[in-house]
């Protein structure tokens, strides 16, 4: 997933399934089809091929769906181990557009010894995606709630949208749960012809592999997992944890503001500023720059707070903080951000399979509320993350396929978890709770710095997943990395400098 350091959405959020360990890898299984490539139309250095799958894969025989792939190939064959499958997280991201992206992404030395191959997950993208009628999607009520009649409105809506996605969408709206994206990558790997599976996931995509490792564990070869979601939290810990780590990533960069002369707000209150934006926006008084028709609404303003601190883009967002405040804005000005009117025919609503990964149940307003409040204790500058904030009301009684629940990894592979301290999205605690659920077959890789995924941050943060995934070394219990810090490489061929500041996505303020 290719990123430049801006204000831009990556990833988001989480989920798995419920089923007994003894049925894991036991898929119907058929024989590997055989993927055909031709040089991608918008990216004729890579390749694209199409591989059919199951609907349902309960009924392997029965309507298929097909898979859009994308493919670089190692760029030194006589290095060449096998296939690295990626996935850049969302819900809703493109493996394609990732694998387009690899060159920009991926250090070289990984580039050399594997085949990247992206894929967009079923109901995304390419995949048959899911899509509703425009008109009805842009009826979506504010997602914020202040009362029992917005819950029982939101109630009735997400009825009428349901059922218009689910004619628009066709069957596979019911069967776009990861636990059968994670079938489908299995297909993905037999048909790529390997024995056993190489992955690199991020946010999203790192459910995805761990439902893999629940159902597939004997067909893991390696499994690296970039800013975890957490599948076992219910959801009052979910939006917890979200609320207390987009606070976290925030009184960050207002510690950097106050320390730092070059950043727009040095010398004012950056928190008083920022209360000051909110209280507008509530009252339908702030506007953002070049969108002069309609006011911001309170959740555009705190979605500037979760995408400035992704990067982390700190210097960018104290120039928009600034240009909201009424000074000038910078150079580039990026997409007012949040879920807005769209246009055309057809909406795309990648946010049902949230809804199928994962259960929020919210009985009535007042358990709404309390659920709000709980998020304003924890977060009292940013009140909640607006990422679970605004796909909560969606997924209101919305049928789960793979509700939560705590992994079940019985393979002897031994896998590798990464994240940074301040990630304002996937929460450090996520990713150590899923190390404690997978016991001493998972290790932990902390990067003691900010942002929302680690590989390309530092050298400390990435040589090490290269090494894992390249010769299935694995770092230490325990292993920090540290801002600017250093690491000892065990790869043949090792560069003298590490490249990391002339990369695209290298974001950290120096």
């Amino acid at each position: 997933m290719k990123r430049r350091l801006t204000l831009l959405a990556t990833a988001f959020v989480t989920v798995a399934a419920v089923l007994p360990v003894q049925a894991a890898g036991a898929s119907p299984q058929q024989p590997p089809q055989a993927i055909t490539w031709t040089p991608c139309e918008e990216e004729p250095a890579a390749e694209c091929g199409k591989l059919a799958v199951p609907i349902d894969w309960s009924q392997p025989d029965g309507p298929t769906v097909e898979l859009a792939l994308a493919r670089r190939k190692a760029t030194d064959p006589a290095a060449r181990i096998g296939s690295l499958v990626i996935n850049p997280g969302g819900p809703g991201g493109s493996g394609v557009e990732a694998a387009y992206g690899a060159p920009g992404f991926f250090t070289p030395e990984l580039q050399r010894h594997f085949d990247i191959v992206g894929f967009d997950p079923r109901g995304v993208g390419r995949s048959n995606p899911v899509v509703c009628s425009a008109s009805v999607y842009n009826e979506m009520p504010y997602a914020v709630m202040t009362s029992q009649a917005d819950f029982d409105r939101w109630t009735a809506y997400n009825e009428r949208l349901r059922a218009d996605c689910r004619a628009r969408t066709g069957p596979l709206y019911d069967h776009v749960d990861s636990v059968s994206v994670a079938r489908d990558l299995d297909a993905i790997r037999a048909a790529l012809g390997e024995e056993k599976l190489t992955y690199y996931g991020i946010s999203y995509g790192t459910l995805i592999g761990q439902m893999y490792a629940e159902l597939f564990p004997g067909r893991i070869r390696a499994l690296a997992l970039d800013s975890n979601m957490d599948h076992s939290l219910r959801v009052k810990q979910f939006l917890d944890s979200e609320a207390a780590a987009v606070e976290d990533a925030f009184d960050q960069f207002v510690g950097w503001c106050d320390q730092e002369p070059s950043c727009a707000l040095h010398g004012q209150d950056v928190r008083a500023i920022w209360k000051d934006l909110l209280a507008k926006a509530r009252r339908g008084e702030l506007y953002y720059p070049g969108v002069p028709d309609r006011p911001m609404t309170e959740l555009q303003v705190l979605w500037q707070g979760v995408l400035g601190t992704e990067g982390p883009a700190w210097q960018l967002l104290a120039q928009m903080i600034n240009a909201l405040n009424g000074g000038t804005p910078p150079d580039w000005v990026p997409p007012l951000p949040g879920r807005q009117p769209v246009q055309g025919e057809l909406a795309h609503l990648p946010t049902v399979i949230l809804c199928q990964d994962y259960s929020l149940r919210v009985r009535n307003y007042r358990e709404y509320a309390a659920l709000l409040r709980s998020s304003a204790h924890r977060a009292p500058d940013m009140r909640f993350n607006p990422m679970p904030i605004e796909d909560l009301p969606v997924c209101l009684n919305h049928p789960t396929n793979n509700p939560q629940h705590r992994l079940r990894y019985k393979g002897s592979a031994p896998l590798l978890l990464g994240n940074s301290l301040h990630d304002p999205s996937t929460p450090y605690g996520w990713s150590a709770n899923v190390a404690r659920q997978l016991g001493r077959k998972a290790v932990l890789l902390t990067y003691e710095g900010w942002g929302h995924r680690i590989y390309g941050k530092d050298e400390c943060s990435t040589v090490p997943i290269d090494n894992y995934l390249i010769s299935l070394t694995v770092p230490p219990h325990g292993y920090r990395c540290p801002v600017g810090g250093r690491v000892e490489n065990t790869l043949k061929r090792q560069a003298e400098l590490w490249p990391t500041d002339g990369l695209p996505w290298s974001s950290l303020p120096r």
